[in-house]
């Protein structure tokens, strides 16, 4: 009979010869009541070079735990006082950590009933030290492999993914390309596609591997700004120049001199100041409002639209000339419903943002969260997207999102009865048919109309006061007086 106290003899079960210690593995819990059995695995360990801490019980277990956050294998008895091994491997599931399960009251049933509820491995007592060695060199190179993984992955997203626009399909592959080819020339590039695809991602990523990295990119949004401030905004002014200029303001192009300036929305720039830009950008110079003289600036602008400028040149809604201009490069970047390929990965990609911010022990999606993600259609594209999988994270009560941690838009989708703009626009019209009053209904009316243009555009108010035939302003105002900020 094996006696337990005894000095193990270490060999490599080949060759014979001593083990040597090995440097940097991974910390070991040893949890058995019997302190010559502690002693035992503690020898082995020592010798392995396993650096290890000890516990009675599996109360004592936990509590090392998280002393010790750093222990990635725990070596347990299975008959423990206060808190058995079992309890215990079912207590550490969300650890992840591997679980060797060690008992001298061995059976098949007992091994089967550890491995299933998620040991990684079942040994049984009386032990040879070279089971205890073989058993953990497994664990690490299983650690190794998926280390190595890990890497690879990282790697191969790095083919995948530039400053943050992710994508494998052949239509985000040559929108990535296109950017890595003109980044680091002076062109002007235009950046056009629906809200939430990723222009100002893609702006960004053009500055970052252009010359000009070290400089600022400033960055601005033609819409959000009214159009008698835009100018000075942009342009800057002097002071005096008009009323309440009470000092010299420098506008966005000398701001950004040197670096980038990123005209977001180009296409709801006044036409008044797209003559004034088209002169800045033809010239390479800027005058201040009430300025006498012009400044020169080295700036390279990219602009973005979810506009199509063409037609809206053809219509004159946008100057020609300016267009044309803006149009060196020309980078469209497809909506997410045309890249469905990229759904799996950007998934994947943004559950493991969203737990890392939120700190929630979260990875990746089951396959009925997976198909309704492809299916649906991402109005809002990868920003509605993104949106939704950090709620699910923060709903996730297992190891991955799961069906029901979705919004309830995306699971009823293509549900007879779970259309937006049939409940928005019914629950408008009055219940009470003897009541018809334009002026009393109109309001209701209208709410559910913006609400609807707000749903559709997965929250772009810039788009949705396109939709609805009304300017930005007026929409900004409406959206306030109806309390519709959260839609």
């Amino acid at each position: 009979m094996h006696d337990p106290t005894e000095t193990p003899s270490l060999a490599d079960p080949v060759t014979g010869d001593p083990v040597r210690p090995v440097s940097g593995l991974p910390r070991v819990l040893v949890v058995d009541d019997e302190a010559s059995l502690r002693h035992l695995l503690r020898v082995i360990l020592e010798r392995l070079g396993y650096p290890l801490v000890e516990a009675g019980d599996g109360e004592e277990a936990l509590a090392l735990l998280d002393a010790h956050p750093d222990v990635r294998i725990v070596l347990s008895d299975v008959r423990m006082p206060r808190l058995s091994g079992l309890d215990l491997l079912r207590r550490l599931r969300e650890r992840g950590v591997f679980v060797v399960m060690m008992s001298a009251y061995a059976s098949t049933d007992l091994a089967v009933e550890a491995l299933r509820e998620g040991a990684y491995d079942f040994i049984s007592k009386p032990f040879r030290a070279d089971e205890i060695r073989a058993c953990l060199q497994r664990i690490v190179e299983r650690e190794q492999l998926a280390e190595e993984n890990r890497k690879l992955r990282a790697r191969v997203r790095e083919q995948e993914e530039i400053d943050g626009f992710i994508g494998r399909s052949a239509a985000a592959r040559e929108v990535m390309a296109v950017i890595e080819r003109v980044a680091s020339y002076p062109s002007t590039v235009l950046l056009t596609g629906e809200s939430g695809t990723g222009k100002e991602l893609l702006a960004h990523a053009l500055h970052r591997r252009s010359p000009r990295a070290d400089r600022p990119l400033v960055a601005v949004n033609c819409a959000a700004i009214p159009e008698n401030l835009l100018e000075s905004e942009l342009f800057g002014h002097e002071r005096g120049a008009f009323t309440g200029a009470n000092r010299a303001h420098a506008g966005l192009f000398e701001q950004a001199d040197g670096g980038t300036l990123l005209l977001d929305e180009i296409g709801d720039m006044p036409l008044v100041l797209q003559a004034k830009l088209l002169r800045v950008l033809e010239d390479g110079r800027v005058r201040r409002i009430g300025a006498s003289r012009d400044l020169p600036v080295d700036v390279r602008v990219v602009a973005a639209t979810a506009r199509d400028l063409a037609e809206d040149a053809e219509r004159g809604r946008f100057r020609r000339d300016l267009y044309f201009r803006l149009n060196v490069v020309h980078v469209r970047i497809p909506p997410l419903r045309e890249r469905v390929d990229d759904i799996p990965l950007l998934t994947e990609v943004l559950i493991e943002r969203a737990a890392n911010r939120l700190g929630r022990d979260v990875r990746g999606a089951s396959p009925e969260a997976m198909r309704c993600l492809v299916e649906f259609p991402w109005p809002g594209n990868v920003r509605q997207l993104e949106n939704a999988l950090e709620r699910a994270v923060l709903m996730a009560s297992g190891p991955r999102v799961e069906l029901n941690d979705l919004p309830a838009e995306l699971r009823h989708h293509g549900d007879a009865d779970a259309s937006p703009s049939t409940d928005g626009l019914l629950h408008a019209v009055p219940a009470d048919t003897s009541d018809l009053s334009i002026k009393r209904h109109g309001a209701e009316l209208e709410r559910a109309l913006i609400r609807e243009a707000l749903v559709r555009t997965g929250g772009n108010r810039s788009q949705a006061a396109r939709l609805l035939d009304i300017s930005y302003k007026a929409l900004v105002y409406k959206v306030r007086n109806y309390g519709l900020e959260e839609s």
